[in-house]
C-alpha cells in the first residue's frame, strides 16, 4: 500500500508540474526574414495511389514562392498507380520531380534509403521532411523555418490524423496528446524525438553528421538522426502551433495501429531517460490502481481515477486549442477507455515474436 501511495504522489505531482509548465512555459516562433530562401521538400513514397495526391495538393497550395520550392518524390518500388498519380499531378510544374528509387546505399533499407538519396539530390540549404499520407498547412515551411535560428539543426512539427470515423478521433486525440506531454519538456531545452513526416534538417547539421547513410538502419529513421545532429552540437525546436499542424491518414484498423505503435516503441527505446520517466509513471497507472482496491475502498479508488481523468483532459483540451481544434465532453471520458486497452494489448503485442509490418515490408 505504501509503494501505491508514493506513486500516486509521484505522479500526480509530475502531472501537475506538465500541465503549469504546459500553460506558463509555451515558446513562440515567427519568421520575418528580408528574403525567403530556397528549400527542399523531400517525400518518400510507397503505394500511396489514395494519398499522394492529397500531400502534393497541400504543398503546391504553401504560403511560400513556388520558384523557391523543390519537391522531390521517391518512388520506391510501388506496385500500383502511385507513379502515375505523381506523373499526372506534377505535368507543367517544374520544381516537382519524382525518382524512382532502384538502388540501395549501403546497408540502407526503405524509407531511410529513399530520403538518403533524395537529400543527396536537393539543392537548398533547407531539407523539409513529410510523408505521402500527411497534408501540411499554408503556414508550414514559414513556420518552421521560423524555429530554425541560431545552432538550431532540427525542427518537428506537430502531426494527428484525420477524424473521418471515432476510431480516428480517438487516435488523433493519443498524438495530441502525446505531443503535448513532450512538448512542455521541449519548451525546456530538453531534447525529446522528432518526426519524419513533419521535419526540417539544417543542410550544414545534415552533411556534418554524414546523412542517413551514416546512420545505423532503423525503421526509425527520423530519431536516429535527430540523435546523430544533436550528437554533434546542433540544437533542436520543437513546435506546438496550427501552423505546423499536419494531418495523417489514421490507422484504419486494429492490427494496423498496433504495427505502427510497434515501431514508434521500438523508437522510444532511445528516448532520453527523464521522458522514459515520464512515460513509465504514465503507463504505470492502471497496473498500481487496480490492485490498490484491494487496501482501500472503492471510493478512494473512484477519487483517484476522477482526478486523473479531469487533470488528463484538462491538459488535452489545452493541447487542442492551441491548434484550433475541440472535441464534446464524453469524447474524453472515451478516450480514457482507448488508453486503457490500447496500452494493455500494445504491450503484449510489442514482446510478441512477430515482425514490424511496414509499408508492405516486414522488420
Amino acid at each position: 500500500m505504501i509503494v501505491s501511495v508514493v506513486y500516486f504522489i509521484l505522479y500526480f505531482t509530475l502531472f501537475l508540474v506538465l500541465l503549469g509548465l504546459l500553460l506558463l512555459n509555451r515558446k513562440r516562433y515567427t519568421y520575418s526574414p528580408v528574403q525567403l530562401p530556397n528549400i527542399s521538400i523531400l517525400i518518400a513514397a510507397r503505394n500511396e495511389e489514395h494519398t499522394i495526391l492529397r500531400c502534393l495538393a497541400a504543398i503546391e497550395a504553401l504560403d511560400y514562392p513556388k520558384d523557391k520550392i523543390e519537391v522531390l518524390i521517391g518512388n520506391d518500388g510501388s506496385t500500383d498507380r502511385t507513379q502515375e498519380v505523381i506523373t499526372t499531378f506534377s505535368e507543367g510544374k517544374p520544381n516537382y520531380t519524382c525518382i524512382t528509387i532502384t538502388q540501395t546505399i549501403g546497408h540502407l533499407k526503405g524509407k531511410q534509403n529513399v530520403l538518403a538519396q533524395l537529400t543527396r539530390l536537393a539543392t537548398s540549404n533547407y531539407f523539409f521532411y513529410t510523408d505521402a499520407d500527411i497534408a501540411v498547412p499554408p503556414a508550414w515551411a514559414k513556420a518552421m523555418l521560423g524555429a530554425l535560428k541560431d545552432k538550431v539543426g532540427v525542427v518537428t512539427g506537430i502531426t494527428t490524423t484525420q477524424q473521418h470515423n471515432l476510431f480516428g478521433k480517438l487516435q488523433a486525440l493519443d498524438w495530441l496528446y502525446s505531443l503535448g506531454l513532450m512538448q512542455v519538456v521541449s519548451d525546456l531545452n530538453l531534447p525529446v524525438t522528432t518526426m519524419g513526416n513533419n521535419m526540417l534538417l539544417r543542410r550544414e547539421a545534415y552533411e556534418e553528421v554524414g546523412g542517413f547513410e551514416n546512420v545505423p538502419f532503423s525503421i526509425t529513421e527520423d530519431i536516429a538522426i535527430f540523435n546523430k545532429i544533436l550528437e554533434k552540437g546542433w540544437g533542436f525546436r520543437n513546435v506546438y502551433s496550427k501552423d505546423v499542424f499536419a494531418m495523417s491518414t489514421p490507422a484504419t484498423s486494429a492490427w494496423q495501429l498496433l504495427h505502427q505503435r510497434k515501431r514508434w516503441m521500438r523508437g522510444a527505446m532511445h528516448l532520453p531517460l527523464y521522458m522514459t520517466i515520464i512515460l513509465i509513471l504514465h503507463s504505470a497507472y492502471y497496473p498500481v490502481l487496480l490492485p490498490f482496491v484491494f487496501y482501500t475502498s472503492v471510493g478512494t479508488v473512484l477519487a483517484i481515477f476522477a482526478f486523473k481523468l479531469v487533470l488528463q483532459s484538462l491538459y488535452l483540451r489545452i493541447c487542442l486549442r492551441r491548434v484550433q481544434q475541440s472535441v464534446p465532453l464524453w469524447l474524453y471520458f472515451l478516450f480514457e477507455v482507448y488508453l486503457v486497452i490500447s496500452s494493455i494489448v500494445l504491450l503484449v503485442f510489442f514482446f510478441l515474436p512477430v515482425k514490424t509490418n511496414w509499408k508492405g515490408r516486414k522488420y
